[in-house]
């Protein structure tokens, strides 16, 4: 197994991932869904209908609730992020990185934005 294959499994370890389904679920409890796709990626696979564009390499920053460069959102540690990618293999990166930060809740979207566009949920 690759050194990446690695972190990626010890990551996963700390999610509970969610599909399609229950994420959508947990959007309507008031969880955010946060897709880090760059433009380009976007652009080529469409967008989620409802979610706050935060490109991975702003992440931790835009979320952390104690950084000055933070969005309005992020007002503590208890919110539900759903981090987003387009297969669902940096997601689980990034929300393991959240989770270090303290953002004990923050998950990812197993399938990333192609499970969710499968599955028939809301896109542009």
């Amino acid at each position: 197994m690759s050194r990446i294959d690695e972190m990626l499994a010890a990551a996963r370890t700390r999610l509970d991932r969610v599909g399609p389904t229950e994420a959508a679920l947990l959007l309507a409890d008031g969880a955010r869904l946060v897709d880090i796709r760059p433009g380009w990626q976007r652009e080529q696979e469409g967008e989620f209908a409802e979610a706050l564009v935060i490109e991975r390499n702003h992440l931790e920053w835009r979320l952390d609730p104690t950084s000055d460069a933070r969005i309005p959102e992020a007002v503590d540690d208890d919110q539900v992020w759903i981090v987003a990618c387009s297969e669902g293999y940096t997601s689980s990166l990034a929300a393991a990185s959240l989770q270090e930060l303290g953002l004990h809740r923050a998950t990812d979207l197993d399938g990333g934005f192609r499970a969710w566009k499968a599955s028939g949920l809301p896109v542009r």
